[in-house]
């Protein structure tokens, strides 16, 4: 019911364009999947995501778990029920939300103990209650429980939350009973090359369906994060699907692509959407600038999305200065809208053999936000999301 189909590679390049076969239908790769932690890509109906053009998403098992429960999306008949989606889902196991409550939570090699962000009620999560969660939710793509280390920890953290990573990851494997999942195995290490191969080896000799990289883009300089995807990359098994956990902006898909990558998800695309920021091939336009007050185009021309179509800018900066909930679903749709049409042209040229000038043509004209902007975004982002937890 699972498998992973290699159709082209880029001689030039280690980029691949694949297919997927889940449960719930083929899924052509590279792809990208909309972030629906709780079951929702925020603004839009399922419907109007598949109506974009995607075939998968991404839920959080940790959200999900605390908020409704598993239990009451069991008796709904699974995930896929409960929120009317027909297409695939990747259910991330919530390592990472659960070790990014630093302050709430204590682990130990039996599991992880955490208090909720919500209600401050006591948990405790085991690989093998993470395995039982994902089961009932129903995903045709689950992932082990994880320990993510922070980008500048120390060799020695890194490296016991790494074997600790790899320990659990064999319980995983021994707990999971339905045969109609994938469980993807999750390769850490930090920001160490050795730590990284090593990692990469030992999940590789268990054989799992797919594997993702985890740990990266958290706060690292990019340089490092695609030396890091490189080190990972080269010790994983050539057959496999491999997913970059996390990674969402236009030119780091394109990049890690080029490395080797066939899945990405992130929350990026749809939470920049409702702050204003819009996806175009010269890099994002904030909609709120003064100079799309009276902009009767579209905010990117030519392009084919239901924003862009039927709106100007002038009319969406009109929504966003007045605050109207409506700017933040077509702001939304266009991203995605935006970032689909990406990974369709990366696909496109992957199988026509012109990937590499494609990737040189879009890195030229595409300017990503500078460095020091770009960490200090992440840090902000990442404050404010662990002081509202």
């Amino acid at each position: 019911m699972h498998s992973f189909r290699l159709i082209e590679t880029c001689p030039q390049t280690k980029a691949r364009a694949g297919e997927l076969l889940t449960p719930h239908g083929k899924v052509p790769t590279p792809v990208f999947l909309p972030v629906g932690s709780q079951g929702a890509v925020k603004t839009l109906t399922p419907d109007e995501v598949k109506d974009i053009g995607y075939k998968m998403l991404l839920a959080n098992t940790y959200h999900l778990y605390l908020r409704p429960g598993i239990d009451v999306i069991e008796r709904a008949g699974g995930l896929h029920n409960f929120m009317g989606w027909e297409g695939a889902i990747l259910t991330d196991s919530g390592g990472y939300q659960v070790f990014s409550l630093s302050p709430l939570r204590r682990v130990s090699d039996d599991g992880v103990t955490f208090r909720s962000h919500i209600d401050g009620s006591k948990h405790h999560i085991t690989p093998e209650l993470a395995i039982q969660y994902q089961e009932s939710l129903g995903a045709d793509i689950i992932m082990v429980l994880d320990e993510c280390p922070a980008h500048d920890d120390s060799p020695a953290k890194v490296k016991r939350a790494t074997e600790r990573t790899q320990r659990w990851a064999e319980r995983c494997l021994k707990a999971q009973k339905r045969p109609d999942q994938a469980l993807y195995a999750i390769v850490q290490g930090g920001m160490f090359a050795e730590l990284r191969q090593e990692s990469a080896q030992y999940l590789a000799a268990l054989d799992f369906p797919g594997y993702a990289i985890g740990g990266l883009s958290i706060g690292e300089p990019k340089q490092l994060t695609l030396a890091m995807i490189e080190e990972t990359v080269a010790c994983l098994p050539e057959g496999k699907p491999r997913y970059l956990m996390g990674v969402g902006s236009p030119e780091d898909i394109v990049e890690a692509v080029a490395r080797g990558v066939d899945i990405f998800d992130s929350a990026l695309p749809t939470r920049v959407a409702r702050n204003g920021a819009l996806f175009s091939w010269e890099g994002r336009k904030n909609i709120s600038n003064a100079a799309y007050k009276e902009m009767e185009q579209p905010i990117v021309a030519g392009c084919g999305c239901y924003t862009c179509r039927h709106f100007s800018a002038a009319y969406l900066h009109h929504l966003f200065s007045c605050g109207e909930l409506l700017a933040y679903r077509l702001a939304t749709i266009h991203n995605l809208s935006f970032v689909a049409e990406l990974v369709a042209k990366i696909r496109g040229a992957i199988l026509d053999g012109t990937f590499l000038s494609f990737k040189e043509q879009f890195l030229t004209g595409y300017q990503p936000a500078d460095e020091p902007t770009r960490l200090a975004q992440k840090q902000k982002w990442l404050k404010r999301r662990n002081l509202s937890q």
